[in-house]
Order: C-alpha cells, then structure tokens, then sequence
C-alpha cells in the first residue's frame, strides 16, 4: 500500500496547500500512535529473512574498502553474525505476545551496539561488523535498524543493492512516520528509480521528512526554493531550510572541527581515476612512509594530519596521528608540538583529554612563534581549560595568530567582537575576520557570514548571500562521506551504487555531484534507469551543475542540442550555451565550438572573421587547444582560398555544387584530411 493513502482526503488535491505545520502534526501523531508499538514486522520479517537467505548473505564482500586497506585485506570480509538460514525460525520464541517487551530492548540493545561500532571507526571492516547487530536488531523488528537496513539495499552497502527490496522496506517504514523513509521515498520519485517518475510526489514526501526532522529533506528543499526546480522560486522559504540545517552543522562543528570530505570529478579523469590527487595511492603512501622513518620531518607531520582527520583514503586513526607528530616534534617541528597539543586539549583514544599536556605543546609551539600554538593558547585562555578564564590573553593570542593567517585564530577573533566577549561589539571587526576566515573556507566564519546577511546585523541584509552561504555549511554535513564511497564504488565498477549515492547528493544541491551523476548518466553503465531516461536526465543535471558555475557542464548542455541528445536539435540554443562558457567562464572548448558554428553558419549567422577570431582565442586560452586549432584554421583557410579566388566571378555558375550534398556531411573531415596528407607529403620532400 501506498503511505500517502494514510492522508483521509486525495493527497493531490492538498498538494498545492501543504504546509510545515500539518506536516509536522501529522508526523506528531503518528509518533504518539506508534509510541509503544513496531512496524507490522510478520511482512517485513519475512522479507528480511528472506533476503538473507539469498546467495551469498553470508560471505558479503567489502567493496567499499578504500584502496589502502584493500591492499592489506585482499580476502573478503564475511558478515559475522549471518550464519544461520533461518532467521525468522531461530528467533520465533521471541515474537510471542507475552516477550514483546523483551524483544524491544533487545533490539535497541542491538541497534545501539551496531551504532557505537559504525560511529567510533571509518573501518569498513567495523562498518561490516556494525551492520551483522543492524540485521539483527532489525529482524526482531527495531525501527531505527530497519531504516539503516533499508538505506544498506538501496546503496548497495552490503555489496548487493537491491533497491526494489528496499523500496518495499521504505513504504513500510513511513506508513510509521520514519523521516528517512519518507526522504529516501521522495529522492527515488524524484529520479524515477524504481518507482514513477513523479515531482509533485516526491514534494510531498520531502515536506513530511523535513517536518518529521530529516535534515536531508530540509536541505533537499532548500536548494529547489532556491533555484525554483518544481516549486515557485522563494528565497525566504530557502534560507529559513538552509538555516535550520546550518545551525545542526555549526553546533556539531562547534565541539569538534569538521573537514571537508575530498569530491572527486569523474569528469576530470574518466580514464585513469587512480592518478587523481584527492586520494592518496598505495604506492606513494608506502613512499610517503618511508620518507618519515627515514626522519623527513615535513612528512611526518603531513601523515600526522592525514591520520588525524582521515583524508585522502586514510582511515582516521589517532595512534598514528600521535606517533608521528611526536617522532616531528622530537625534531624540533612546531607544527607537530602545536597538533599534539592539539589532540590533547580535545581527547581521543591515544591522548586522553588533558589540558596541562595541552596548555605545555601549545606552549612550546607558541614560543616558537607558531600560529597554531598561538591560537591554542587563546582557547585555553578563552574558554578557561587549565587556566582561569582571561579574555585579554585569548584576544592577545588570537591577534597574534591571525596576524600570521591562521583562519580558526580569525574566526575566534571575530567571535569575541561578534558577541562582545571581553570587547567591545563591534560588527564591522567582526565582519572583517570572519570574512578573512571565510576565505580559508572556515566553515564556522562562514556560518556567522551567513547569520549577519540574514538578520542585516553589520551589513546590509541579503537573502540571496546568506542562503549561499548557509549553503556552504550545509554541505559539510556527514552525508558529505558518500562522496567517498560512491567515489570507490565507481572505482570497483560499481557503478549503480556510485550513481545512486552521486544523485542523491546531486538531489540536495551538490554541484559536483550533479556533473558526476550526469557523467555516469551519458555513458550508459547504469542499470538502475532505462536507457531512454538517461540523456534527458543527464541534461536536466548539467543543467543544473551549470546554474551554479560548472563551465564543463554549460559546454555539455551545448553539446546536448547540438546533437539532439535527450532534447531535440537546437543550434541556436547549443550556440547560447557556448557563448555563456565562453564569455562567462573563458572555456577554450566553447570558444572552439563556437568558432566552427560561426564558421558554418550553423544557428547564427556565418562569420569568417569571428571563427578566426575564436579559434585563435581558443588555442591562446589552453595548451590543449593547438593542434586542433591549427588544423581547423587550415581548413578554414583552404576553404577561404577556393572560394574567394579559385570560384572569383563564378559564384553565379557554381551554385549547384553543394558540399554537404555532393561530398558527403562530413567533408570538412575530409578536407583536414586531404591538408595533413599534403603536410606529410611537403615534410618528405624538405628532408630529401
């Protein structure tokens, strides 16, 4: 049954007047009705049990492991607890009337072991771990472990997507008012995958997640108020979502420092994605290894942040982080005293939280006049760990460390003249640092950007920058770290995986994302969608991934009138988009395009002078451009010769000939052709 049946009147008559509101009583009561209740698990039990028992349920493979660990765990992981066949046969006892209550708690005792695995560690083999107690807890009929069950089929975690199976356990999780559900269903309407194609349908189940609490259907529906995609464009509306998602963000990243995940264009390397420098390679981390052993300071500390944060494929792995930072700071390194102060002052497994062991790294750091140490100073003294609290030492250190460009130490100063801790409030000093942040890409700086231009406070009040920049915190939410696996799912040969985690971060505004998806889309890998939905879905994403300044994909949009790709034939529009990515964005692509429009006169009129012009502009703009410049230039040339001089005062006698007719459509190619033989054959007779 469909979940938006639950609604009494015609759910698309109330389309138009929905509002937050209802949608949030409506979420309201279903969670007091279902308050001491499951999910009608006998379905959705055997469902599960079902798919379990299928194949290889328990000799699951890790596909998403990152290229580092593959190299150290070449067997497959197997999924310990998905031994038994039998799953709902081995559990019955338990679903008898008199044990519900036992089969409750043990459930969520589950679930939350499960949890506590996936959140402590980045480990896939943890991961793998984490979802054997999900299956579990989610066959005894646990809510929260059938979502994470669900959102495993649909993205192919387990290494075997199934999205029909997880559709079936999505329709049966929102009839109990689960937000994720309910947005897992609207991002699949949205697309067409494995449901119809319906935009005014996946509006409705976005505005019941987000009134239910899903921050991905807050953001979803930001980002389509803000460019107007099937609603009435309305900033208002956009920044009041943007900012409810901002300010989740900020208190998260207000107790622990959140960066950025690494987002890799397939469209910049279609062909050799492993030589990219967002992720590190096996090999050169081997390298990089040894350059450290051997006492390369610089490297030490450069590993010691890559384990700290976990970046490049590296899992986060603190010990590692603390042996080289120490080994760099026994070498004099500031930079390895200020990080190690650093851990410290925060606490994690291998430096437990400890303010005097902060306050005496950061110390030794600061002495050296390193801003990171300065700047850690200034925390202690701000916020009183270890030393009573001082606002004019903090103000000293931050000045200090900003002075050097450190951006945390500008948020902070910026901060205290934002609030008036221990200054003055001064909004233009305030706005002045956060600013200078801001453009390290701080994303607190941002944040408080974004506060200022939507309440007017030191500025003058604008919906359009602040719902941009509240866009910028949005984005560095933890469903950012689909961007990785989708990355080396895509690397695997996964390729309905990688598109379907790619889209649904192109559906809440991603931009690289959206150029990601397209490109999957184009090459027609993909299974999850029929071959006849991708070009124009491919163009509806370029489209967007072109609104917000991708030069590549204004280009494709070109391209895709030019040739009638998911569109009819269009000159005159294929020559609009080359022009923008010329004009606009100085792509040397565009202007070659363009060039060979003008040259045929092909949408606009034809102009020899101007295609001149633009191959010229094309070959100066990029490197890449020469040789092929040089060769339509000498067509161009050629053909410019024969008609003004050979045909003189024949033009009247010699309108029948019609190249395209005569010679075939493609007989500029045989003119290149026919000139690079003459080349060759000129070269030969010079070296004789």
């Amino acid at each position: 049954a469909d979940p938006l049946y639950l609604i009494s009147v015609p759910i698309y008559l109330i389309a138009l007047y929905i509002t937050d509101s209802e949608a949030e009583r409506y979420n309201r009561k279903q969670k007091e009705v279902n308050v001491t209740t499951q999910v009608s698990v006998s379905k959705v039990k055997q469902f599960l049990s079902h798919l379990l028992e299928q194949g290889k349920a328990n000799k699951i493979a890790n596909k998403r492991e990152n290229p580092l660990e593959k190299k150290k765990h070449q067997h497959k992981l197997k999924i310990k607890g998905i031994q038994n066949k039998n799953l709902l046969k081995r559990n019955q006892n338990y679903f008898k009337k008199p044990a519900k209550k036992s089969i409750t708690d043990k459930g969520d005792e589950l679930f939350k072991m499960g949890n506590k695995i996936l959140q402590e560690s980045k480990s896939q083999k943890q991961k793998t771990e984490a979802y054997t107690f999900f299956t579990r807890a989610a066959d005894m009929g646990n809510l929260k472990a059938m979502e994470k069950m669900a959102d495993a089929l649909l993205f192919g975690s387990f290494g075997m997507q199934n999205i029909t199976a997880a559709i079936q356990l999505y329709e049966s999780l929102a009839k109990e008012g689960s937000y994720k559900a309910q947005n897992a269903l609207g991002f699949l309407s949205s697309y067409g995958i494995g449901m119809e194609y319906d935009q005014a349908k996946a509006l409705i189940y976005y505005t019941f997640g987000s009134a239910g609490g899903s921050m991905m259907s807050q953001m979803i529906l930001g980002y389509r108020y803000l460019s107007g995609i099937n609603v009435l464009q309305n900033c208002e509306v956009a920044l009041n979502h943007y900012k409810k998602v901002a300010d989740y963000i900020a208190d998260k990243l207000e107790k622990s420092e959140g960066i950025p995940v690494e987002k890799v264009r397939l469209t910049e390397r279609p062909e050799n994605l492993s030589s990219n420098s967002e992720i590190l390679d096996w090999d050169i981390y081997q390298y990089y290894k040894f350059l450290a052993e051997r006492g390369d300071v610089q490297i030490q500390v450069s590993l010691g942040q890559l384990h700290l944060i976990g970046r490049k494929g590296l899992d986060q792995d603190y010990s590692k982080a603390l042996y080289y930072f120490l080994k760099a700071a026994k070498a004099g390194s500031a930079n390895a005293m200020a990080f190690i102060g650093k851990m410290y002052l925060e606490g994690n497994a291998a430096a437990p939280q400890n303010n005097a062991t902060a306050f005496k790294y950061f110390s030794m750091a600061a002495s050296k006049g390193n801003a990171i140490g300065l700047h850690g100073l200034g925390l202690l003294y701000f916020h009183g760990k270890g030393v009573p609290v001082n606002y004019g030492e903090a103000l000293k250190y931050f000045q200090k460390a900003a002075e050097k460009g450190w951006p945390n130490a500008q948020f902070h100063l910026g901060f205290m003249y934002y609030s008036g801790s221990g200054v003055w409030k001064d909004y233009k000093l305030a706005f002045k640092y956060f600013y200078l942040a801001s453009q390290s890409g701080q994303p607190l700086a941002i944040y408080y950007l974004a506060e200022m231009y939507a309440t007017g406070t030191g500025v003058l009040r604008s919906c359009r920058t602040a719902v941009e920049l509240y866009k910028g915190v949005c984005e560095l939410g933890h469903w950012a770290e689909k961007f990785l696996t989708a990355y080396f799912a895509y690397k695997d040969g996964d390729v309905d995986s990688s598109l379907i985690q790619y889209a649904l971060l192109a559906e809440m505004g991603y931009e690289v994302a959206q150029s990601n998806s397209a490109f999957i889309l184009e090459s027609k890998k993909a299974k999850i969608l029929g071959k006849e939905k991708m070009y124009p879905m491919a163009l509806l994403l370029w489209n967007r991934a072109a609104i917000q300044g991708n030069a590549f994909a204004r280009v494709k949009i070109g391209d895709y009138h030019y040739y009638g790709y998911g569109t009819k034939k269009d000159y005159e529009t294929a020559a609009t988009h080359y022009s923008i990515a010329a004009d606009k964005h100085h792509s040397a692509q565009a202007m070659f395009n363009l060039a060979y429009m003008y040259e045929h006169g092909l949408g606009i009129a034809q102009d020899i002078h101007l295609a001149r012009r633009l191959y010229d502009m094309a070959a100066q703009t990029s490197p890449d451009a020469h040789i092929p410049v040089f060769f339509a230039l000498m067509k161009l040339e050629t053909m410019h010769f024969l008609q003004d001089i050979l045909f003189f005062n024949f033009t009247t006698k010699w309108k029948w000939l019609k190249l395209d007719s005569t010679i075939g459509p493609y007989w500029d190619l045989l003119v290149i052709g026919l000139i690079v033989v003459v080349l060759i054959f000129l070269l030969r007779n010079h070296h004789r």
